[in-house]
């Protein structure tokens, strides 16, 4: 006699880590290129986005002060 369950045993286990495997090899890097390390919402904030544009010289101080005081 087989014993009493499901027949499932180690090799069922196995055979549901190699799925588990197989699917976050697949899901992993599709998140990563999905989204990027923005944040925990995956959207910077305008005052971010404000912030980088003066550090890269798009705007002038003036016009970053200005949009500031209109964020705040």
């Amino acid at each position: 006699m087989m014993g009493s369950g499901f027949g499932f045993g180690l090799p069922g286990l196995g055979m549901i880590l190699v799925w588990v495997v197989i699917i976050a090899l697949v899901v992993v890097p599709v998140r990563g290129l999905a989204g990027g390390s923005t944040g925990s919402s995956g959207t910077k904030s305008a005052r971010q986005l404000l912030d980088e544009r003066f550090a890269r010289g798009e705007i002038d101080r003036k016009e970053y002060e200005e949009r500031r005081r209109l964020l705040e």
